[in-house]
């Protein structure tokens, strides 16, 4: 187990309000759309990088910002049809 809060894997900021806006900013994550696809091929450096430019994009949009690192909410099932 790290014994240090920074080498920490840094999770998603997703919040699963996935809407781009015109300038391709997630108004849910406050990341680009690159940074959303590039996620996975980031360091963890650029990954805490990319969380700070979200939050501070997020405030500049006047958007709420959402807990880092967001909940594990479990995904919504259709309702089943009788």
């Amino acid at each position: 187990m790290p014994d240090r809060l920074d080498a920490l894997p840094v999770a998603s900021p997703c919040v699963r309000l996935c809407t781009l806006n015109a300038q391709d900013v997630c108004v849910g994550c406050g990341r680009t759309l690159a940074d959303i696809t590039g996620w996975t091929k980031m360091s963890e450096a650029e990954k805490q990088a990319c969380v700070a430019q979200a939050r501070a994009t997020l405030q500049q949009l006047g958007r709420p910002l959402p807990p880092y690192p967001p909940p594990n909410l479990p995904l919504r099932q259709a309702p089943r049809r009788r």
